[in-house]
């Protein structure tokens, strides 16, 4: 309806507004605060001799041009001086403004290296390698290449947790380049771009070699006779395989089982591998050519392994790139594979270790959907009465107890092994382009008890959703998930 001029009366003066029929009386109430200083929540209008409520419907009050109303109420006093003075955000300090509103550091890009900064902030995700490193210290003498660029790594962290503006990782980029010197390689316009996956595998053996320390422990879930030898790296970032190897040309030779460590799955990408599970599974699953002592000569083996020791931080990558020769490239594989928020690793594992956390598994899968139901018990409670909040609370605490018995002895000793085959995705590192050495790389981290996410786009820092994450399964130009990581599901 269009704008109809009208007259308030209010002390004595009359005041002229344009009305819009269609518009609440709350928001006619606050044109007039504008003119009159009085707050909307202190007046009264009244219209032909009626009260004019929230709920009254302007349209049907058959409002004219000149329509008289009159508003009751009086000015509130004035606030008084707040005795501690609000400090606002362009007077804080750096440091203020990061532990204020929590905003993320990003890194800034020195000539081609994004794909550096984007695997240090997925990696900066792991709150126990930020503990482990502030506790590092100083490795052996034999791996001094390795302490030095573990050195760089802690204090680099460490000035990204003080403040908001874009760090300047030159420190690490220079050893980064003097320990690995593949990544200081140069062409007629500067340095190259380089695979984000090389240097994120080069990291994680640093700090292995570096044998940063395990983290403290939470005591309320920890238990006698836990396993603490090891680096964190190989507590909580390197898994076990258990592989069987058995020649499908002579069947009567004995099979072979190994075990191996290994500290990130491959999902493989074939023409008919549409989601990550079933890419990780092919991989489990291979033929091999090797000598049969058997035939005495060389013959086809099934080589299938599955995971004997799941870690807390499952790493997984998308075997997106591969070697064309007649362009001397690394091509890249733009085709759609989708990948869950919530990895069950189950399928991967062995009976064994099946066995031992399918009890935990299931009944935590049950807990989820209980405590769902307590939550939105809990929200009606609060505006009831406290007493449901409280309830609340003490089901979760008998959540935990009943959960903490369901792990396995095995697996509670075992410090930094995934005891129920569960994950939440909580970092993704991205690539947009055609080719390993070209293109441009970003990360994407989950925001800690949020839906929400942060996207490093190198300095660049921005907030987005969960929504936004799920298109970077791939299928066209648009940024491509390249590695994945993944966190064991808390119980606690």
């Amino acid at each position: 309806m269009p704008l109809v001029k009208v007259n308030v009366k209010w002390n004595k003066t009359d005041y002229e507004l344009e009305a819009d029929t269609d518009d609440s009386v709350e928001l006619l109430k606050t044109q007039l605060y504008t003119m009159t200083g009085v707050q909307p929540d202190r007046q009264k209008l009244l219209f032909k001799g009626k009260t004019l409520t929230e709920n009254t419907d302007l349209n049907t009050l058959n409002i004219k041009e000149g329509s008289k109303f009159m508003m009751m109420g009086t000015i509130g006093e004035l606030p008084k001086e707040p005795e501690n003075k609000t400090l606002f955000i362009e007077d804080m300090s750096d440091k203020q403004l990061a532990e204020t509103l929590k905003l993320p550091s990003g890194l800034r890009n020195l000539g081609n290296t994004c794909y550096m900064n984007s695997t240090l902030q997925c990696l900066r995700v792991m709150p126990e390698l930020q503990e482990s490193l502030n506790s590092f210290t100083s490795g052996s003498s034999a791996a001094a290449a390795a302490n030095n660029l573990t050195t760089s790594l802690r204090d680099l962290y460490r000035n990204m947790s003080q403040t908001t503006e874009g760090a300047t990782p030159l420190n690490f980029l220079q050893i980064l380049r003097n320990v690995f010197p593949q990544f200081a390689q140069r062409n007629a316009t500067g340095f190259m771009q380089q695979d984000a996956e090389e240097c994120w595998s080069q990291i994680v053996s640093s700090l292995k070699q570096a044998n940063i320390p395990i983290p403290n422990q939470d005591s309320s879930l920890s238990s006698e006779g836990e396993t603490t030898s090891g680096s964190f790296i190989d507590r909580y970032m390197t898994g076990e395989f258990t592989s069987t190897l058995k020649c499908e040309e002579a069947l009567e030779e004995e099979a072979t089982i190994t075990k191996e460590n290994f500290t990130k799955l491959n999902c493989h990408i074939s023409k008919t591998i549409n989601y990550m599970q079933n890419g990780i599974l092919e991989d489990l699953d291979e033929q091999i050519e090797k000598n049969s002592p058997t035939l005495g000569r060389t013959a086809i083996y099934n080589k299938i392994s599955r995971i004997s020791r799941l870690p807390s931080y499952l790493t997984v990558q998308f075997v997106r790139f591969f070697w064309k020769a007649d362009v001397n490239v690394k091509a890249k594989i733009l085709r759609k594979v989708k990948f869950p928020m919530e990895l069950d690793a189950t399928d991967f594992c062995t009976d064994e270790l099946k066995n031992k956390i399918l009890p935990l598994k299931n009944r935590l899968r049950e807990l989820e959907k209980e405590r769902e139901s307590a939550k939105k018990k809990a929200k009606l409670a609060i505006d009831n009465d406290d007493q449901g909040l409280a309830d609340s609370k003490n089901d979760e605490t008998t959540y935990v107890e009943e959960l903490k018995k369901l792990i396995d002895p095995d697996l509670n000793k075992d410090i930094g092994a995934n005891v129920s085959g569960l994950y939440d995705l909580c970092a993704v590192l991205t690539h947009i382009g055609r080719s390993a050495e070209s293109g441009h790389y970003m990360g994407w981290v989950r925001k800690d008890n949020s839906d929400d996410w942060i996207q490093y786009d190198d300095d660049k820092v921005k907030i987005v959703s969960q929504e936004d994450i799920q298109k970077l399964d791939g299928g066209g130009d648009w940024h491509t998930a390249y590695i994945l990581l993944y966190r064991s599901k808390k119980i606690a």
